[in-house]
């Protein structure tokens, strides 16, 4: 599969995507952008790349309700499932592509974005269209997975499902998830993106924690694009891709409950 089909969450992906990978990995890092914005002055936020919702839940949680919040995605199967799970408080869902945003120049105080950055096609471009969505002296928030080798579960069904297909290993996880890690090259996206100022990085180190090793082997192949990857190389081997990752995992980290370390980046930077 070629890259253009790393953006494709369709069908059960979503579900799967929300009931296995949210609490996963997802839910330490909605936390974290949610506790940097907590006391950040603000009357409206923009989320792009919402996916099915677990920044905008803690947002909704977290934030006054005087802050405003507008959640969008460019899946709307994503943000069907976001709406069905629903919210502490409304938002205001939209379909939206990050690089071509429905909104007048200057509408927010914050723009945040939970690992949706290194889906955009013309990464410059989306930051852009952000930058010109914000207020002066407004906030762009949003984080990216470190490199694969820095998040243990990834890493270990990458090699295991690669295995299959050793003349055509699927790389979606490292190409995607994991392939957009670089300071410098964030640094000079944004700045052609027309933020001025540089960036600020921080390094989040968590757990990810499950109670069998089968519960990442499903959510990564088959809560990600990484389904489409198997599937589209040998079809009706998705089961036995989950298997091999979960043997895999159970070698590395033992049966019964498994713990691993995930790592990303958080970005600031101001308009």
């Amino acid at each position: 599969m070629s890259a253009t089909g790393d953006k494709v969450f369709a069908g059960s992906i979503p579900q799967l995507y929300d009931e296995y990978l949210v609490p996963l990995i997802f839910e330490p890092y909605a936390a974290d952008l949610a506790a940097r914005l907590r006391l950040r002055p603000a009357t409206r936020l923009l989320e792009i790349a919402a996916g099915t919702g677990a920044v905008t839940r803690r947002l909704a949680m977290e934030l006054p309700p005087t802050v405003g919040i507008v959640a969008s995605d460019l899946n709307q199967a994503m943000l069907d499932r976001a709406q069905a799970v629903g919210t502490q408080r409304p938002v205001t869902w939209k379909q939206a592509d990050a690089m071509a945003l429905p909104f007048g120049e200057r509408e927010f105080d914050i723009v945040a974005c939970q690992f949706g950055a290194m889906f955009f096609p013309d990464k410059a471009r989306a930051f852009a269209e952000t930058r010109r969505v914000l207020k002066p002296g407004g906030l762009f928030i949003f984080n990216v997975w470190d490199r694969i080798a820095d998040n243990e579960f990834a890493d270990t069904v990458t090699k295991a499902v690669g295995e299959m297909f050793p003349e055509d290993p699927p790389g979606f996880l490292a190409r995607t998830p994991h392939g957009y890690c670089d300071p410098a090259t964030i640094s000079r996206d944004l700045g052609h993106g027309g933020f001025p100022a540089g960036p600020r990085f921080s390094t989040v180190t968590h757990r990810s924690r499950a109670s069998s090793a089968r519960l990442p082997a499903m959510a990564y192949c088959e809560g990600t694009p990484l389904r489409n990857e198997i599937e589209g190389r040998r079809p009706g081997s998705l089961r036995e891709a989950t298997d091999l990752a979960a043997r895999a995992l159970e070698t590395r980290f033992g049966k019964g409950p498994v713990d691993g370390r995930i790592q990303a980046l958080v970005v600031e930077v101001t308009a």
